[in-house]
């Protein structure tokens, strides 16, 4: 194609010939690398055009500008009345008045386009929202809140509404999402599993995309491919760095209480599949398991925005076919069924036969280990092969309670 880009299908053609163009790999001045230069230029032009039309919404604009100019909510009062009326706005209850627009776009050079706009609360406006079930001292003490050490003297309700500013206020709110599944043993406390989930979201979104999601990427190949990483003694950091670089974000996220958690795969935003992992269990055939069942379920199950997959993995799931599926799908990646089944580690639960298999598959013993305990229902062998206390030590970042 040659023509202007005007929407998303002509956009899809245009990265798909530029796909196959890439491929074939040019020589400059070619026909095929004039026309890979003019598509280039025809796609950038779209998304710049995508990006001017997408203005903030009055609340995001403002707390932009605090956080551009290092503003307190006092800072705003003359611009917005009293300090009451700051926290209201920006906690979306008080829509803006025509003067405080004026005095924000004179007094801070907010652009009057982002003030104007419609403020769009409905995703937190549900009267059923009950604010003080939620975990606000548990979130406030891990940092999650900007600026916030302590819960007093705030309400929930303003706490909470702080600690999802950063998503906006069209995101949709987890707690009630309709397409989540949970895998566990008891019962979770759904409100600290949507604040969990927001903080996944919000993490994500500070994450930069090296990629767009394609359907279809994740196969079997493809996961063993991400299994054969583990070989390294940074595996976990380069399955990581990987999957990005496809458009699958990975968070490393420790659960909250009541939230018996081992991962979780959801689609927060459109195109945008987020694994988060907690290591509950600090052990490198944790951690690998854990990934490919994720990966799973974003390759086998996972649609739209919206829907989620939340798992405690040490807990069977009989009845869930989907489940099932993941677990075979992960356990298939890691260790296929003819390389098992023709290795002595099937028979023999020796440390010796654990290391030649995972030299022929080429991944960490950890992986074969955990199979050999898995298959012989005895978590007490093979304890020296399994990694222990490998894992959270390579995400340094992630603060472990």
């Amino acid at each position: 194609m040659t023509r202007v880009i005007k929407n998303a299908a002509d956009y899809e053609e245009a990265l798909g010939e530029v796909e196959r163009l890439v491929e074939r790999d040019p020589a400059p001045g070619t026909p095929d690398a004039e026309r890979l230069e003019l598509l280039t230029l025809l796609i950038q032009n779209y998304e710049a055009r995508l990006v001017q039309t997408r203005l903030p919404d009055p609340v995001e604009a403002i707390r932009f500008r605090m956080e551009q100019q290092d503003l307190t909510q006092r800072d705003l009062v003359p611009f917005i009345g009293s300090r009451s009326k700051v926290s209201e706005v920006l906690s979306g209850k008080r829509p803006l008045t025509l003067s405080m627009i004026l005095a924000l776009h004179r007094g801070l050079g907010i652009p009057a386009e982002s003030l104007l706009q419609e403020h769009s609360t409905d995703a937190l406006d549900a009267g059923d929202i009950e604010w003080d079930r939620f975990p606000v001292r548990e979130i406030v003490g891990r940092g999650w809140v900007q600026g916030l050490s302590t819960v007093e003297p705030y309400e929930p309700e303003d706490i909470m509404r702080r600690f999802m500013g950063p998503l906006g206020a069209r995101f949709a709110f987890p707690a009630f999402y309709k397409k989540t599944s949970i895998r566990a043993g008891r019962a979770l406390d759904k409100h600290a599993l949507a604040a969990w989930t927001l903080r996944i979201a919000i993490r994500a979104r500070e994450k930069h995309a090296h990629a767009r999601y394609k359907v279809g990427t994740i196969t079997d190949a493809f996961m063993h491919e991400v299994a054969q990483l583990s070989w390294s003694a940074r595996g976990p950091l380069l399955a990581q760095e990987f999957l990005e670089h496809h458009g699958v974000a990975v968070i490393i996220e420790p659960h909250l209480s009541r939230t018996r958690l081992d991962g979780a795969a959801i689609v927060p935003e459109v195109d945008r599949p987020v694994i988060a992992l907690t290591i509950r269990h600090d052990r490198l055939d944790n951690f690998w398991h854990c990934l490919m069942h994720e990966l799973a379920h974003v390759a086998l199950h996972l649609k739209g925005v919206g829907e989620g997959f939340y798992d405690d993995l040490d807990t069977e799931d009989l009845e869930d076919v989907r489940e099932k599926d993941a677990d075979d799908m992960a356990r298939e990646a890691l260790v296929p069924a003819p390389a098992w089944n023709q290795s002595p580690a099937r028979v023999l639960r020796s440390p010796e036969a654990a290391q030649h298999l995972a030299e022929k598959l080429r991944i960490h013993p950890a992986i074969v280990a955990g199979r050999m305990r898995y298959e012989a229902k005895n978590y007490r062998i093979l304890t020296q092969l399994i990694g222990s206390g490998e894992v959270r030590k390579l995400f340094s970042e992630v603060t472990w309670p």
